[in-house]
């Protein structure tokens, strides 16, 4: 069995595996004492979770849903979905929507690009002091 240790006079830290439950308290192996602490331990379940394909490797043409199979597109469509979820929870896993917003909103009809100065906060079409 693998159990997480503590020892009170050196504050140690460590995993060590014992061949029951109801085996000796082990020593530390950093200075030797007798009077370690069991840990709660965090369940650990094998396995990985996979975040599943990025916006980036989702389907882009026609050929790449087989025609526009129903099930290839539900799939993708299902994806999709998932990983809009999981970025929602984990904002760090979403890819960088700059490029995406420099073409939408008040950039709409005049897309901003790269070397363009940051327009003003004025309303389109109103005269600038």
């Amino acid at each position: 069995m693998l159990y997480d240790y503590r020892c009170p006079p050196c504050g140690e830290r460590f995993e060590l595996r014992v061949p029951s439950m109801n085996s000796a308290t082990p020593l530390c192996p950093s200075c030797g004492s007798d009077t370690l602490v069991k840990l709660v331990s965090g369940v650990r379940i094998g396995g990985a979770a996979a975040a599943g394909p990025a916006r980036s490797q989702m389907p882009r043409s026609w050929q790449a849903t087989r025609g526009g199979d129903r099930d290839v597109v539900r799939g993708w469509r299902d994806a999709a979905v998932r990983r809009e979820r999981l970025e929602e929870r984990h904002p760090e896993l979403a890819p960088d929507r700059r490029p995406v917003l420099a073409h939408e909103g008040r950039f709409a009809d005049r897309p901003l690009r790269a070397g363009d100065p940051w327009p003003s906060m004025t309303a389109p079409g109103s005269a600038e002091a």
